[in-house]
């Protein structure tokens, strides 16, 4: 039983939403990188879809390069979180004032 490409384009609409909706509501500096994480897992849903509805493998190959970026941006996130919570004490976004001049 094939699954047709629409079902593959709905739910990764929905978890691209989920992940806009957080980036733009939520303060939470960790909660904005996870909504960014869930965007770029949508795009690869997208791209691992339309490569097997094309029967190439050139979207599984992109997707695999955007969860390796997707690796080092957490890992630099992570790190930049980590700082900035030990300096001021919050994670929240609108505390956070250190690139004023």
């Amino acid at each position: 039983m094939t699954i047709p490409l629409s079902h593959y384009l709905v739910v990764s609409t929905a978890i691209f939403v989920v992940g806009l909706a957080g980036l733009l509501i939520r303060k939470n500096f960790l909660i904005i990188l996870f909504s960014i994480e869930l965007m770029l897992n949508a795009a690869n849903i997208n791209f691992v879809a339309f490569s097997q509805n094309s029967n190439t493998l050139t979207g599984q190959i992109i997707a695999l390069f955007v969860i390796t970026i997707a690796a080092g941006e957490a890992a630099v996130g992570l790190a930049i979180i980590i700082l900035l919570f030990r300096k001021r004490q919050t994670t929240n976004v609108d505390e956070l004032n250190l690139l004023q001049g």
